[in-house]
């Protein structure tokens, strides 16, 4: 049966924010396109099992995500029961006009494709003006703010989406564990130590694939951690991220000059 599984043991000493472009619909929209899936004719049942299982690891991980996320979850599901209920027993109002339950969703995708296409087109036209005229620098804001993942630290064709994706592939290589969740906390895993151990491996060779960050990891905590860790090099803007083609596989790049890698986080 699925469900939506939110656990509130997870510790806060590190949490991530999500950037406010990386909502439910691009989610959504990442696996339409990874499924390769006709997004007018879109499985529900298939698609729902992987947006919760993305929202279950998100939670986990302690990315922190707008309550977005959780109205598209029930909205999937909704279409989900109408879908799976016999004709005769369809709502009154329902009978009238016969249309698909993943009618308004579909129009909602459409729409948003469009407009994130046109943003894309602007974004890429702003880089080649921003090359032509230089502005001075923003000072950072003051206070401390959440560390906050967006798609300007990661490569065109690279989300966040594609990160988590990945690190499922990985944790399901890995020694199976009695609970999903973790605590990260300095008396069990390091997410410094973590963070040290990347720079050290980018310090060899300048960039390394994904999955070899994880190659010596057993547990899922270990696995977790390493992820939490690389998150943070790349908000501080140490290393880069990269694919090769569209869900293809994930290289990690270091954006620092070798002997610099030390610099304390």
């Amino acid at each position: 049966m699925e469900s939506l599984h939110i656990d509130d043991t997870v510790d806060d000493v590190y949490k991530v924010q999500l950037d406010s472009f990386n909502g439910p619909l691009d989610l959504l929209l990442h696996l339409i396109r990874k499924q390769e899936i006709n997004i007018y004719d879109i499985p529900i049942a298939l698609i729902t099992q992987q947006y919760l299982d993305y929202l279950n690891l998100m939670k986990n991980l302690n990315l922190s995500f707008a309550g977005e996320f959780l109205v598209m979850a029930a909205t999937l599901l909704q279409i989900k029961s109408r879908l799976l209920l016999p004709k005769d027993e369809a709502p009154v109002e329902d009978e009238g006009d016969g249309e698909d339950p993943r009618a308004e969703l579909v129009r909602q995708l459409v729409e948003y494709e469009q407009f994130k296409d046109a943003a894309f087109r602007l974004s890429t036209q702003g880089k080649v003006w921003g090359e032509a005229f230089i502005r001075e620098p923003v000072p950072p804001a003051q206070g401390q703010a959440l560390p906050s993942i967006g798609d300007d630290m990661l490569s065109d064709d690279l989300s966040l989406f594609d990160l988590v994706g990945a690190l499922q592939r990985v944790l399901d290589r890995a020694t199976p564990d009695h609970q999903m969740f973790i605590d990260v906390t300095k008396e069990s895993l390091s997410i410094q130590d973590r963070i040290h151990s990347i720079l050290e491996r980018l310090e060899i060779d300048s960039s390394a694939a994904f999955d070899e960050l994880f190659e010596h990891l057993q547990s899922r905590p270990q696995i977790i951690v390493t992820f939490l860790a690389l998150l943070e090099l790349v908000r501080m803007n140490l290393v880069r991220l990269f694919q090769s083609h569209v869900f293809g596989p994930i290289r990690v790049t270091r954006n620092f000059a070798p002997g610099d890698g030390s610099t304390e986080p």
